[in-house]
């Protein structure tokens, strides 16, 4: 399957992690991540057919997983409770920014021409326009702000030195979301208050496993390892978009005036981006 459509898949699915988060915001956000993550790890034994052996990667490789998958939500996670949530938003979702930029410094042979540059700062803007929309942003500096800084800087990073490590198979995702689930229900038990499920929150966590904090990550995977991560970068800004479209509909609203200003924004990035891998 070609790169782009690999992407895109985890980028829908990234998408609906908004209305997911908002049903499940009694949740708190380690139990919520160390189940989900538990879930998706599933999804590595049924793409192997319940072998384990495809998940035996060096130490190394499973620590870059555990950077990526559990040092990506534990700092964005700590952002968001001394931040506030519409800035520190906008801080993290600098990865796709630093995917494009950073190609070059962490794989060799890649170089960026003028219009990667600018199709990246068009797509910031862009989904800078969705996340923020007409709302007015709270002034000053919060510490906050540096953990959601370095979880931007973990996933840009995380995705590009995949390319650097042995090749290991997609599916030994599950191997890093076992972990890392594991670890965030450590970080559960010694950071959160303890609530009940109901089955209900376990449907809807099944979704988050299956979905946006599991699927998402098997072919996101898949789309670096056969595509220019240029381009996937300048795609991943759709994902604030989708995730604003998608709360829009949970809501029943239509989508405002800066939100289609954003979406022309994010596709003219994509477009300019298709066309500087050319």
């Amino acid at each position: 399957m070609h790169a782009s459509f690999l992407a895109l898949a985890a980028i829908a699915l990234w998408g609906s992690l908004a209305p997911l988060g908002v049903s499940l915001a009694h949740v708190p956000p380690f139990l919520l991540t160390g189940c989900s993550l538990l879930i998706g790890s599933l999804i590595g034994l049924v793409l192997t057919r319940g072998r384990v052996q495809p998940w035996k990667v060096p130490l190394p490789t499973l620590a870059l997983g555990l950077y990526g998958l559990f040092g990506y939500h534990f700092l964005f996670f700590i952002a968001l409770r001394y931040a506030p949530p519409v800035q520190a938003n906008l801080v993290n979702y600098l990865w796709p920014l630093g995917i494009v930029l950073m190609a070059p410094l962490f794989l060799p042979g890649m170089r960026l021409h003028g219009l990667h540059i600018a199709a990246a700062l068009l797509g910031f803007a862009g989904a800078a326009l969705a996340i923020v929309g007409g709302r007015d942003l709270q002034g000053g500096f919060a510490w906050g702000y540096l953990p959601a800084l370095a979880s931007a800087f973990i996933w840009s990073s995380y995705s590009l030195l995949t390319r650097r490590v042995p090749p290991f198979p997609s599916a030994a995702i599950g191997l890093f979301g076992l972990v890392s689930g594991l670890l965030s229900l450590l970080c559960h038990a010694l950071l959160e208050n303890a609530v009940d499920l109901n089955a209900h929150d376990w449907m809807l966590l099944a979704a988050m496993g299956l979905g946006p904090l599991g699927g998402a990550f098997y072919l996101w995977d898949a789309a670096l390892k056969r595509g220019d991560a240029r381009q996937i970068g300048v795609l991943s800004f759709l994902t604030p978009l989708l995730s604003t479209l998608a709360l829009l509909w949970l809501r029943g609203e239509w989508p405002s005036a800066s939100v289609v200003l954003a979406a022309a924004l994010i596709i003219g990035a994509a477009v300019l981006g298709s066309r500087a891998g050319k």
